[in-house]
């Protein structure tokens, strides 16, 4: 007794744990989404891409401020340059007693400076005209980050479009597999029938070989479905990073609201794609803004100080402040091209941004058209079921009164399978159109 209790609290326990097992590996659709996006590397670099011009920025907003310079050197001479001063070059005098005295009185020579000497300074240089090509440089660089955000939602959304049309289409699959394995149930069940008949004379050798490709071929199509769905599994494991033993989908939730296109239409004008090519115009216009700039001279303001030693003509030590100028007059000329340049690019810019946006309203009528078709598709199936349901319940009822043989009924079922797994896959086609909507509209789940 106590072992069979015992034994009964194994199996109880066995199922939890099998229930409870299964449970934690059914993945819905928003899940899988987020696991996807914490295991996609094309994430991480978009965020290092931004880090990258967030720095250059930062970096270009430190040239706007003085640049200090500190420099220093030693040199050692091994020869000293020297004045010669011939006798009475500064003069003479007289020494009182009716003499001259030449002065020098007679030929000098002086050696200049030491062997070692050294000097060391800093030196300070605010920019003056750069104020204005530094501050363009500094809008380009925010418009580098806003296009490196926007990028990372482009690739965001693709993500999770790319695992909706998986989980979905996976989905789908998995339905087509067990209506798969009910026409193979009828099949063999035909065979048994016509086994049966062929006894009995009514049935002719071929009819049973021609039943048996039957099996074959539903399951060589089952075979295809199952092979199918483990392609879609396993590229959905390498998306997410979850083990291909453990994905197990679970069944969505079927959203009975009507969608409103109007709002995807209207939504649609902050896509990402739209976003890109209206931010490359306005990096095309600061472009041009920047080689105007460009032409100005570089002015502006140097101070410092300096210390040395070893040259008796230069001071020990001075402050000095000034003014620097430097303009290459060739730039002049080279700016000229460069302005065609990026003349010729804002005008790339300007039919992107007019393709890109002509482009997601195709996409959007055609996605419009395909979500009624759908709507179609769903009303129609779902009258199918119905009706099927109808003929199994009748099937079953001549089946309990001895009219039907089980053959007819299997038969229904099988009708029924496959009504249900239409409606079933109209469903899962409208949820992947309204994906592809919510791409196109640039709406991001669980958005870093």
């Amino acid at each position: 007794m106590i072992n069979k209790i015992k034994n009964s609290w194994r199996v109880i326990l066995l199922c939890f744990i099998c229930y409870y097992s299964k449970a934690q590996t059914a993945y819905s659709v928003d899940q899988l989404i987020h696991a996807a996006k914490k295991n996609s590397h094309q994430l991480n670099i978009r965020q290092y891409h931004m880090l990258e011009k967030t720095s250059k920025l930062h970096e270009d907003g430190i040239k706007r401020y003085p640049s200090l310079t500190i420099d220093g050197s030693y040199q050692y001479s091994f020869k000293l340059p020297d004045i010669s001063i011939p006798a009475g070059t500064i003069g003479m005098i007289n020494t009182g007693n009716g003499a001259a005295q030449l002065l020098p009185a007679q030929d000098t020579r002086f050696k200049i400076g030491e062997k070692g000497n050294y000097n060391v300074g800093f030196n300070l240089y605010q920019p003056i005209t750069q104020q204005a090509k530094l501050a363009t440089a500094m809008a380009i660089d925010q418009t580098d980050i806003q296009i490196g955000r926007q990028e990372s939602i482009q690739t965001a959304l693709q993500l999770t479009l790319q695992v909706e049309q998986l989980f979905y289409s996976a989905l789908i699959l998995r339905k087509t597999s067990e209506s798969g394995k009910l026409r193979i149930e009828l099949a063999k069940a035909k065979l048994t029938d016509g086994e049966t008949s062929r006894m009995a004379g009514t049935v002719t050798a071929a009819s049973l070989a021609g039943l048996r490709a039957d099996i074959a071929n539903e399951e060589q199509a089952l075979m295809k479905t199952d092979l199918q769905l483990q392609d879609y599994l396993a590229e959905m494991s390498s998306l997410t990073g979850i083990d291909l033993q453990k994905l197990n989908l679970q069944e969505p939730v079927w959203n009975e609201k009507g969608i409103v296109i109007s709002d995807y239409r209207s939504n649609a004008m902050l896509n990402p794609d739209l976003e890109i090519a209206r931010l490359n115009k306005e990096k095309a216009i600061l472009g041009i803004k920047a080689i105007k700039q460009a032409n100005l001279p570089d002015f502006g303001i140097v101070a410092g100080y300096y210390r040395q030693q070893g040259s008796p003509i230069l001071p020990v030590s001075s402050p000095y402040v000034g003014i620097s100028l430097k303009w290459n007059l060739q730039d002049l000329f080279a700016n000229c091209e460069v302005k065609n340049q990026r003349q010729a690019q804002l005008k790339q810019a300007e039919e992107n941004m007019a393709y890109t946006q002509q482009q997601i309203g195709l996409t959007v009528d055609r996605l419009s058209r395909k979500v009624v078709q759908c709507n179609a598709l769903i009303t129609a199936a779902g009258k199918a079921v119905s009706f099927r349901q109808d003929e199994l319940k009748e099937q079953q009822d001549r089946l309990t009164a001895g009219f039907e043989i089980k053959t007819a009924l299997l038969e229904t079922k099988v009708k029924l399978a496959q009504a249900e797994a239409d409606l079933y896959t109209a469903k899962l086609q409208q949820a992947i159109t309204i994906a592809e909507l919510e791409n196109i509209s640039g709406k991001n789940k669980f958005e870093n």
